[in-house]
């Protein structure tokens, strides 16, 4: 067993969570954040169109790659050492991309960056697996899932008034510099509270750890994420090609993890926890398709708020803000009733995410333009109730029965499915707003209308999933308060 498994709860625990929350705050805010400040760095940098959506999107590539490996790595080194490791990293390559003197040296301390939040990341709910047992889990998640949506939805807005408390010409780099006295910070305190694991004897890290399979599967994301991540420079109909060759890694990748599992060799991600886990892959479909639909209505509005109706990065930002208040309210109450209500609070708040975002593309056409703004406040509103009753509840539920020896990688790879799902809902609902401008010659409400409903398209299909999942196992309740499971036990 492993040590969590028997260990009385660190009494440090709750403080230690708050630490590890900071830094996650800081790795997926710098997800959004970094959109209202490409102009101004086009201006400082004279960097390119092509150079300045890099920025963005390289971050998100390399995020995205790493995810697995990372959570892996904490699973085998020590969720301690790997955090340590990942944020001196994440510091490190903030403060150069601030200092970047040229569009190349940005781009490349964007990816490095990237790198460094993937492996960070998934360290977050390995610890919370690790340090947190019963419902206070559950509460542990709930904060978690409230960073999540908060980081996503307020990024715009803190970017915005960085921007206008720096100035244009030079707010872009405090945008990335912030990171780094925050970082510093959360470097001691984790130093100082995070638990050391208990050395495990017997098996050499190079037997711990699966190299072509951290291969396979990187290519295989890459092949899928890449185009995606382009598709504003037409990296769909230029990358096609990359689909097939990601399915066929894919198949490679799953087909050598059984090959080792048959073997008794590490794996970096054990295929039983989809086929013998009970919930985490109908969890994890869930997670994907839902931030393919949440994810991407953030760009949708921040096009219409700006291009069509003329509004400043901060004004747009604003105006998205009671999602992300309604979000972080109940995600942080959400995650204490989940061991009661289990899926039905899923449920609940994907029908009210589908609900508020549905009459938000009902409202808009029909509302002169300079009311939109409250029009819409409280549709998002509810909306945003919703999206906080789904991401840590669908969270906790997804990952309560996995091995604590491998909840870095199954959060990893929980994390991974909501990387491309948010790459899906960005390429998606930019192309149906992008085609519904140009059907309604110019009409920019009507554009967002058709992407609000696109969104609630992707949110029924994972109310759908969430529904066969309440059938499959109506009164389905967290694991009771031991909560560790042993290394083989969900597999045997």
């Amino acid at each position: 067993m492993t040590v969590s498994d028997t260990a009385d709860p660190d009494p440090r625990r709750w403080r230690a969570l708050a630490v590890t929350l900071t830094a996650g705050f800081m790795t997926l805010l710098d997800v959004s954040i970094v959109n209202v400040a490409l102009p101004s760095i086009q201006r400082s940098l004279g960097a390119s169109v092509a150079g300045a959506q890099w920025v963005v999107a390289g971050y998100a590539l390399t995020f995205g790659l790493v995810l697995v490996s990372g959570g892996r790595l904490g699973d085998a080194l020590g969720r301690r050492r790997m955090f340590l490791i990942a944020l001196s990293g994440f510091v490190l390559t903030s403060a150069l991309a601030g200092a970047a003197t040229s569009e190349t040296m940005l781009v490349v301390a964007r990816l490095l960056q990237g790198c460094a939040a993937g492996m960070l990341t998934p360290q977050n709910t390995g610890l919370i697996q690790t340090l947190f047992r019963g419902a206070e889990r559950g509460k542990a998640f709930g904060m978690f899932g409230t960073i999540v949506g908060l980081s996503t939805a307020v990024g715009p807005v803190l970017g915005g008034l960085i921007i206008a408390a720096f100035g244009a010409d030079n707010g872009w780099r405090w945008v990335f510099f912030v990171n780094v006295p925050i970082g510093v910070v959360a470097l001691v305190l984790a130093a100082r509270l995070l638990p050391r694991r208990r050395a495990v004897r017997g098996r050499s890290l190079r037997e711990q750890l699966d190299p072509l399979g951290i291969v396979l599967l990187g290519l295989a994301v890459l092949g899928v994420l890449l185009p995606l991540v382009q598709s504003e420079q037409g990296g769909l109909a230029r990358l096609w090609w990359l689909f097939p060759i990601a399915a066929v890694l894919g198949v490679a990748f799953v087909r050598w993890e059984y090959r080792r599992v048959h073997r008794d060799r590490a794996v970096l991600l054990d295929p039983r926890l989809y086929t013998r886990t009970p919930g985490y892959a109908i969890g994890a479909a869930i997670a994907a398709v839902y931030f393919c639909g949440f994810a991407g209505i953030w760009l949708v509005f921040a096009m219409f708020f700006q291009q069509g109706l003329g509004y400043t990065p901060l004004q747009s930002g604003l105006m998205v803000t009671p999602f992300a208040l309604g979000s972080a309210v109940s995600a942080a109450v959400a995650g204490r009733l989940v061991p009661r209500w289990g899926r039905r609070l899923t449920l609940t708040g994907l029908t009210m995410v589908a609900a508020g975002l549905g009459a938000v593309a009902l409202l808009v056409p029909v509302v002169a333009p300079s009311a939109i703004g409250y029009a819409v406040a409280g549709p998002l509103l509810v909306a945003g109730l919703g999206g906080g009753m789904v991401i840590a509840p669908n969270t906790t539920l997804t990952l309560d029965r996995v091995p604590t020896d491998m909840a870095g990688a199954a959060g990893g790879a929980l994390q991974t499915g909501q990387r491309i799902g948010t790459a899906v809902g960005v390429a998606a609902l930019a192309s149906v707003f992008h085609a519904g401008i140009t059907a309604a010659g110019e009409n920019y409400p009507v554009a967002l209308s058709f992407a609000m409903l696109c969104s609630v398209g992707f949110t029924t299909i994972a109310l759908l999933l969430a529904v066969v999942d309440l059938r499959r196992d109506p009164h389905r309740r967290l694991t009771e308060a031991s909560h560790g499971v042993t290394k083989a036990g969900p597999f045997e």
